[in-house]
């Protein structure tokens, strides 16, 4: 698959309405999960695709519009990918393994 299409891809998961964000909302409409936890369910299930929101993040960037997951991914791609680019540099730097995604090392960051 071309990185394109890839990119492409992961951004219908992470958009409103399909696949993740209705997974969060039938996770977080349990009783006892909220929000938060519901977020950190999918993060923790999928960690090359979606980030963690939760409090501390939410108070770090905001809420993004139309959602933090699709602009989190905008920025990854955004200027070439430089953002990903320095979240890897970051990881290397730190001694992590290369399993861990930029995603987990953006989590960390914030």
């Amino acid at each position: 698959m071309a990185a394109g299409s890839r990119d492409d891809a992961d951004a219908v998961v992470v958009a409103d309405g399909p696949l993740a964000d209705r997974s969060w909302r039938l996770l977080e409409g349990q009783s006892d999960v909220g929000w938060v936890i519901a977020g950190k369910l999918l993060a923790r299930k999928r960690p090359q695709l979606l980030p963690v929101y939760d409090k501390v993040v939410r108070c770090a960037v905001g809420r993004p519009r139309p959602s933090f997951w699709l602009a989190l991914h905008a920025a990854l791609r955004a200027d070439d990918r430089s953002l990903h680019c320095r979240l890897l540099k970051l990881r290397q730097g730190a001694g992590v393994s290369e399993t861990v995604s930029a995603l987990r090392v953006c989590d960390v960051a914030v």
